[in-house]
């Protein structure tokens, strides 16, 4: 997503990784030889990917953070000395939200808000953000709590009342009528903003996000599914607490993220307080809400969504305006989580959807 790694690089280094204590010392020292090449923009990509499996406690957490958005804003300065990107730090309870925005070339088409979900920094979509400006989209891209810095450095965790940072922006900038676009989590988040803030004409989920709960204990087996889910309904914190830790102990490096990062993102002191919280973060009960014009983005090979679940959103989002659903595949090289792999095509179907919605709109007035 940084736009900035060299495949050969991590040809080198794949087959050391077992784990994710191999996985951050491999990406770092990669870093460090990037560095030492003064390859800059490889050295930026791997050390945010160092990161990435960093456990909550972990001193270096902060530091490869700090040393890899140091680098970008180094690498990328240009852009901000000469004010095409101007950055800005947008006060919001007790921190500040720091916003990039970019204004559209040529004459503007729609105003953007941009931002990801959960686990991303908001610089991973800083070149998106220039294509979209230079298709005519003004944008202003921006990190809420529990992402990037103003997590790991601010301490603000998230949020799913989407709706207040947003607020937020949209009084800060003075801005109506715009186009949300929400990546990962954001497909949950951004509707979840759009159902109570009606500044918010036209929503663009970038991933089909039911629930976080349920997407969680999806990647379980049926039969472990529907246990949990009968534990759940019984409160039976203790089992729930014993399964997981279990898992933990028995070295599923991805379970073991994904609990660790999950806790630490979202306070919560066990996994069942986590799969509790979880089920706050869903578009599913506030659905009717949604009054707006939706595209609902979806993908095929999706390593963590099951793409099937779009029929849920689909029946729950009653009140829209219009939907649209749009499934990518492997074939289109998109069919991975949030497209990764034919990103121009994913932004292309974006914009002209956009200007679909625009036109129609101009339509119904000069009737």
């Amino acid at each position: 997503m940084w736009d900035g790694g060299d495949l050969a690089d991590i040809k080198q280094i794949a087959h050391k990784i077992k784990d994710s204590l191999s996985w951050k010392q491999e990406l770092i020292a990669i870093g460090d030889k990037a560095i030492a090449e003064k390859r800059i923009k490889e050295a930026i990509a791997y050390y945010r990917m160092s990161e990435f499996f960093m456990y909550d406690g972990d001193k270096d957490k902060e530091k490869y953070y700090r040393l890899a958005t140091k680098l970008f804003y180094e690498c990328y300065n240009d852009y901000f000395k000469d004010k095409k990107v101007i950055r800005y730090e947008v006060p919001y309870e007790d921190i500040v939200l720091p916003v990039m925005h970019v204004k559209a070339k040529g004459k503007k088409k729609d105003t953007i808000l941009l931002h990801g979900g959960n686990d991303s920094y908001f610089e991973e979509f800083f070149n998106p953000m220039l294509y979209l400006a230079e298709n005519g989209f003004d944008v202003y891209l921006f990190e809420g709590p529990g992402q990037g810095g103003v997590m790991r450095v601010q301490g603000k965790h998230f949020t799913y009342q989407w709706e207040k940072p947003v607020k937020t922006i949209l009084d800060f900038f003075n801005l109506n009528d715009v186009t949300i676009i929400g990546a990962s989590l954001g497909g949950m988040l951004a509707p979840r903003a759009a159902a109570y803030e009606k500044r918010i004409k036209r929503v663009i989920a970038w991933s089909v996000f039911t629930n976080f709960r349920d997407i969680l204990i999806a990647t379980q087996s049926p039969k472990t599914q529907k246990l949990l889910k009968l534990l759940m309904k019984l409160k039976c914190s203790f089992l729930v607490n014993l399964a997981f830790n279990k898992k933990l102990k028995n070295g599923d490096e991805l379970v073991k993220w994904g609990l660790m990062h999950g806790m630490y993102a979202y306070e919560a002191k066990t996994p069942y307080e986590y799969l509790c919280k979880m089920n706050k973060y869903q578009m599913i009960d506030i659905a009717p809400l949604i009054t707006q014009d939706t595209l609902i983005i979806g993908a095929n090979q999706d390593h963590f969504i099951d793409y099937k679940i779009v029929g849920e959103e689909i029946n729950a989002l009653k009140n829209v305006e219009s939907l649209t659903v749009r499934i990518f595949t492997d074939k289109e090289n998109a069919g991975a989580h949030c497209n990764v792999g034919n990103s121009k095509l994913v932004f292309d179907t974006m914009m002209n959807w956009i200007e679909r919605i625009k036109n129609k709109e101009i339509y119904v007035e000069n009737i």
